[in-house]
């Protein structure tokens, strides 16, 4: 794949100090989100003493950590999610069409570089970018598609969307 077609977005950016004899050594830790908006999502995070490097190290990290995320009709999700990590726990919804996205924070980002148009998000609990992220990778990961469930049940794709409308 190549570069241009990743979206990058910064979701966290941290001012770390190391107090030394001489006085104080400062750090920057940064958070990056990595997505094609078709769904494929990877995040990284990357230290350095200079803000653009560690934006390069991240986001050079979270290009080599992408995955694919199963999304109904290229917009939304297939169900609801609910997941934890730490003390961030997060909650989304699929929505129908022309809902957009109602999320914030760091959700907000990983939305819009995985290319969800209509969900309904909310982060319970911790705020912190780091925890709400690890859950959404989480609950993104753990989701499954009708196809993927078909293929394990011997049944079709028909079969199942019927059952989930009842």
């Amino acid at each position: 794949m190549k570069d241009s077609e990743f979206i990058e977005k910064l979701v966290a950016i941290n001012r770390i100090t190391k107090v030394v004899k001489g006085g104080r050594r400062f750090g920057f830790a940064a958070l990056v989100v990595v997505g094609n908006r078709k769904g494929s999502i990877g995040i990284g995070k990357g230290k350095s003493k200079q803000v653009p490097d560690a934006i390069k190290k991240a986001t050079e990290l979270a290009k080599r950590n992408m995955f694919q995320i199963p999304l109904k009709d290229g917009r939304t999700l297939h169900h609801d999610i609910y997941s934890k990590s730490g003390s961030g726990k997060i909650l989304m919804r699929s929505a129908p069409t022309g809902t957009g996205i109602i999320a914030g924070g760091a959700m907000r980002s990983v939305c819009e570089v995985l290319g969800i148009q209509d969900v309904v998000a909310k982060s319970l609990g911790s705020a912190n970018p780091h925890n709400v992220l690890k859950a959404l990778m989480q609950g993104l990961k753990g989701q499954s598609s009708p196809k993927f469930l078909s293929a394990i049940r011997g049944k079709k794709i028909s079969e199942i969307i019927k059952q989930r409308e009842n």
